[in-house]
């Protein structure tokens, strides 16, 4: 900066600088049109103009100030929130909008902007887009640690926020209802009480524990179903069908194994030399710990080159009642826990599914803890649990051990029930997914 004129220009910039630390506004604004003069392009300055032109009540004044800024530094986030503001109080709804998804696009974490975005979006009677401005300020403020109560949210915001989560929630609220309405025409809503009350629960409207303070679903808890780590295998008729076929899928697994290891996929989608991430913890010093999985339905999505592999596994799992959610359910698969691992304690996402392990091959050391509850698999004799309970698994021998697992629905939800809650499901899914894309869709990051 050798230039006279960048000299002059630096020089007024610390005076108004130090004029505003003094709290000399006038002073400030005095120097920022002195080093304007010297240098023209300065977004700051041009910035804090605006500032004092909107203080002055002169709106139109701080958007032409902000529209100089912004043919200084047409990439500078600030500049666009700032004039993204101005035109909302001006009554330029659509330049508004305009102006603040692209500061977003430049700065995705600016809370406020996506708030002020949501305001004019509801504004301009566009509900469903507003919502997701509001909910995707909330979501970006709160990873921020902020607007989780009054005190992380400044006091001229809060009753903004307030609006924006009621806003959020009412927006939801009728997603999901239009989600239930088909089965609640069919069916009648006595048939849906407790999926109801499975709702509200799920939008914060209903504060409901489990009987057992063991029992934490990590997404969705359904009400008044029994609280029990374990089911009885009388609940579940149709395993021992599936038992008595437990050599021949032995003989499928032990050729996956010797012919297609390729084909195996860490179960949680860590790397290797990852496990702690993974949740995996190692006994044995011979080989790292790791969780590996031969998926015939992954995410609801059938894996058809693993079926092919193993036709008799997969008419089996065909013939079961497994749960089938669009883009969640079924989960199948060969899980293999490698010797000396241990997959540390976590819970499973909700209680109106459970989950079934047939034991294929099974060393001494062996176990699954529910609840606090050990159970040593057997081979060949299925055991069914509910994985909303804290649980773990370890292996600590030397082999390999393996058991087919799969989803079902709890048995003490009626058919009825069933389909409502995998509608259910399938509509959070579709509305998460949506947020999550005018997300990315703003931002220009991935979703």
């Amino acid at each position: 900066m050798n230039k006279p004129t960048d000299v002059m220009a630096a020089t007024f910039h610390g005076q108004a600088l130090a004029a505003l630390e003094r709290g000399d506004v006038a002073s400030a604004e005095q120097a920022f049109r002195h080093q304007l003069e010297a240098r023209p392009g300065d977004a700051e300055a041009w910035r804090f103009l605006a500032a004092r032109e909107h203080a002055r009540g002169n709106t139109a004044g701080a958007i032409e100030q902000l529209q100089q800024a912004r043919r200084s530094d047409p990439r500078d986030p600030a500049t666009l929130h700032q004039l993204g503001e101005m035109q909302m109080l001006a009554g330029d709804l659509q330049g508004a909008a305009e102006s603040l998804r692209a500061g977003l696009a430049l700065a995705p974490g600016m809370f406020v902007a996506r708030l002020r975005l949501g305001v004019v979006l509801e504004q301009l009677q566009q509900s469903h887009a507003a919502m997701l401005a509001y909910l995707n300020a909330i979501d970006a403020a709160q990873a921020q640690g902020r607007w989780l109560s009054d005190a992380t949210t400044a006091a001229g915001l809060r009753e903004a926020v307030k609006h924006a989560t009621r806003y959020v929630a009412a927006h939801r609220r009728a997603v999901f209802d239009a989600a239930m309405e088909p089965l609640r025409q069919r069916y009648g809503r006595a048939e849906l009480t407790r999926v109801d009350a499975c709702l509200a629960i799920y939008l914060g409207e209903r504060i409901t524990a489990s009987p057992d303070p063991r029992q934490r679903p990590t997404f969705l808890y359904f009400p008044d179903l029994p609280s029990r780590p374990f089911y009885p295998r009388e609940r579940f008729p149709a395993h021992a069908r599936l038992e008595a076929a437990t050599e021949a899928i032995r003989e499928e697994l032990h050729a996956v194994l010797a012919q297609a290891r390729d084909e195996l996929v860490p179960f949680l989608g860590a790397p290797a030399g990852e496990a702690a991430a993974a949740g995996l913890l190692g006994s044995s010093g011979t080989q790292p710990p790791a969780w590996d999985a031969f998926f015939f339905h992954r995410h609801g999505v059938r894996h058809d080159s693993e079926c092919v592999r193993c036709p008799r596994t997969s008419t089996w799992l065909d013939s079961m009642a497994l749960v089938r959610i669009r883009d969640h359910a079924p989960e199948a698969l060969f899980s293999i826990l490698r010797p000396g691992t241990h997959i540390l304690p976590h819970r499973g996402v909700t209680n109106t599914r459970l989950v079934t392990h047939l034991p294929l091959v099974v060393p001494p050391d062996c176990a699954l803890r529910v609840g606090g509850e050990t159970h040593a698999w057997q081979e060949g004799r299925c055991v069914t649990f509910d994985d909303t309970f804290e649980h773990e698994a370890w292996n600590h021998s030397d082999r390999d051990r393996v058991v087919l697992i799969m989803d079902s629905w709890n048995p003490d939800l009626s058919e009825v029930e069933q389909a409502a809650v995998a509608d259910l499901v399938a509509a959070i899914g579709d509305f998460n997914r949506c947020s999550e894309n005018s997300a990315s869709a703003r931002t220009g990051e991935p979703a």
